[in-house]
């Protein structure tokens, strides 16, 4: 991995969701901004700022059709 131990932090945390009462996992992830800046990576970056509208509805159903349809393919068996 390009980041030391101290320089990047994964928190985990799950619980039951307030309206619908069932259980969420959500993740937090930190990373050191000299750590970013070594990789060419750093906040000041315009890519790292939103710079456009967002896609369209349909292009986001279309790309979560896609992801269900390649997890509901069966594995194929190994040989």
């Amino acid at each position: 991995m390009p980041f030391r131990d101290d320089e990047i932090v994964i928190g985990l945390a799950c619980g039951p969701d307030p309206e619908t009462g069932r259980w969420r996992g959500w993740c937090d992830i930190r990373i050191e901004p000299d750590a970013l800046r070594r990789l060419g990576l750093h906040p000041d970056q315009p890519t790292s700022k939103i710079v456009g509208p967002s896609p369209p509805g349909w292009w986001h159903a279309a790309a979560e059709r896609a992801a269900g349809a390649s997890l509901r393919k069966k594995p194929r068996p190994l040989d």
